[in-house]
């Protein structure tokens, strides 16, 4: 006996939003396909009853009856056409923060890999639960009805019913095997073109200085052309099949009529039973004909929701943590092995260290010896492959990521800041406390600097907001790494883009982190911020080469470089 599958959580998430409204929704579309009978129904009235007895009140209640019939179809139509909207909008609400986070959990383990891509697949199945597609597969049940109804006319009519409605879904079955996978392919290569167009975008400043567009344009083809050529193909097909299934429809609807009309002549049904047949098979015949028609919108759906599906199974969410009292700023790392997700190459190899509450270490090393990874790594930013970090001795994986946070300052080497106001991004986005803000920025060293700004700290920035210099975004970055009184402060290459006024200014932040006991670690190869570190850590390929007090390691360091020769060393 197997054991059944667990649901997986983009399942649940669906069942959790649909479930209360599926019963509603299946009840309204019993009532809406009962009335669509009615014009059918009031066709044969006409012709049967009133043709025949020239009664001109019964056409009269006849006639306000279906209007009454018909208003109420359109009304049932409207309610649930708004029900299904707020559907979607009830399960973008719930996937958006889960999505977000999966999200920013692949581009913390794979750098370069996230996209929009995730957003837009939500906004794809979001449509795909709210289109036609959804509306014909909730009407679909009910076509049995209407050729049941055809069948008490006359058994020709239902066995005419019977096949068309196979042929169209024979149809519509060979649409999916014969688009779903060109399709699949042109969606995977648009999103590689994509992705690199987005990245030439924001890099559009080196791609304009050094004519860079006619290559990144051509690279961009690569992916674009074969994913537009894909999606072609795929709509020649099914734009065929979708014709033959509108074609046949008409037949079947044309032929029906021609075989009523005989019937009728041989006396075997009446003249309202080949009008409103007619009318009951193209009914019938619709949800079916509407699924053909959706079918390039629902297998978008259907793709996206694997992806996301994909996403959130492969990044599940933080479990449950019991709340962690406020750390003093004690940091070790033990024997971290991390490597890249590609390859597998390993880029930290057992590095082991530890930091005392109030220490202030200096990280140095060749370029890709693997100090930022490192930095990252102490953050907790870096899937390990082995080892641990420890923060007042709790593994860091004992905090949850909004938890941790607060107790943590970042500066990154790749400097960003986000949509909003200055004060907004010193405070990480959080409550604005004006205190905390200004007394940031004042240990940064830049709060003159934010008065300066056409609106002080309510200055907008990114897009449509104020430009500022690589320095001055620097300087601020600085200002939302230590908001909010962190205890452990990473610090990457944080003068890259100082100049001399500007490096005084972090020197002089430096020395009352110190004073103030916060925890930092800064990578750097300033001798003027080294001079103020405690110990001093080289790095090389991986590894830990050399870590001790700064004095003994700049010693060790400048013997390594000018050693004395040995000839020199006997003679004196």
């Amino acid at each position: 006996m197997t054991t059944p599958q667990p649901r997986s959580e983009l399942a649940s998430a669906l069942r959790t939003v649909l479930s209360p409204a599926l019963s509603a929704l299946l009840v309204f579309s019993l009532f809406i396909n009962l009335l669509y009978l009615a014009p059918s129904l009031y066709m044969l009235q006409i012709y049967d009853r009133v043709l025949v007895s020239a009664s001109v009140p019964t056409l009269v209640l006849l006639t306000v009856i279906i209007v009454g019939l018909l208003a109420t179809l359109g009304a049932l139509d409207g309610v649930r056409a708004r029900v299904l909207a707020r559907l979607g909008t009830r399960l973008d609400l719930a996937l958006q923060e889960r999505l977000l986070g999966a999200l920013l959990a692949q581009a913390l383990r794979q750098p370069g890999t996230a996209s929009s891509q995730t957003v837009q697949d939500l906004a794809q199945l979001r449509q795909g639960l709210t289109g036609s597609g959804l509306l014909a597969l909730l009407d679909l049940p009910w076509t049995p009805l209407y050729v049941a109804v055809l069948f008490l006319f006359h058994s020709w009519f239902g066995w005419a019913a019977v096949l068309s409605a196979t042929l169209l879904a024979l149809l519509a079955g060979v649409s999916e095997r014969v688009g779903s996978q060109r399709l699949a392919e042109a969606t995977r290569a648009e999103m590689a073109g994509t992705q690199r167009m987005s990245f030439a975008l924001r890099n559009a400043e080196t791609v304009a200085a050094m004519g860079m567009l006619p290559r990144v344009l051509e690279r961009w083809r690569e992916h674009h052309v074969p994913a537009l050529r894909q999606q072609l193909e795929a709509s020649d097909r099914v734009g065929l099949l979708t014709a033959t299934s509108k074609v046949l429809r008409l037949l079947t609807q044309s032929l029906i009529l021609g075989l009523g009309a005989w019937l009728t002549i041989s006396n075997e049904m009446t003249a309202g039973m080949m009008i409103a047949g007619t009318i009951l098979l193209g009914r019938a015949l619709a949800p079916i004909d509407l699924l053909t028609s959706s079918w390039r919108g629902l297998m978008l759906a259907r793709d996206a929701y694997a992806r996301l599906g994909a996403l959130l199974a492969k990044h599940p969410p933080e479990p449950e943590h019991l709340p962690l009292p406020a750390p003093a700023g004690r940091l070790a790392a033990e024997r971290l092995v991390v490597s890249t997700p590609e390859t597998g190459t390993a880029i930290l190899k057992g590095v082991s260290l530890a930091l005392e509450r109030g220490e202030l270490l200096g990280l140095i090393g060749p370029s890709g010896s693997g100090k930022s990874t490192l930095a990252r790594a102490l953050l907790g930013l870096m899937p390990l492959q082995s080892g641990v970090v420890r923060l007042d001795g709790a593994d860091l994986a004992q905090w949850g990521r909004a938890a941790l946070g607060p107790h943590l300052g970042y500066l990154p080497q790749g400097i960003e800041l986000f949509d909003g106001t200055v004060a907004e991004n010193i405070a990480r986005f959080g409550p604005l406390d004006a205190e905390q803000v200004v007394a940031a920025a004042r240990r940064a060293r830049v709060h003159e600097l934010i008065l300066g700004l056409p609106e002080g700290y309510d200055t907008r920035l990114g897009p449509g907001g104020v430009r500022l210099s690589p320095g001055q975004q620097q300087r601020i970055a600085l200002a939302r790494a230590v908001y909010g009184e962190p205890v452990v402060i990473v610090l990457d290459e944080p003068n890259s883009n100082l100049d001399d006024e500007g490096e005084s200014a972090l020197i002089e932040t430096l020395v009352e982190l110190k004073e103030a006991a916060r925890t930092v670690i800064v990578i750097t190869h300033r001798p003027s911020l080294l001079q103020r570190a405690d110990r001093i850590a080289v790095v090389q390929q991986g590894q830990l080469a050399l870590i001790g007090p700064r004095e003994q390691v700049i010693a060790r360091l400048t013997q390594a470089v000018n050693p004395r020769p040995r000839l020199y060393a006997q003679s004196h």
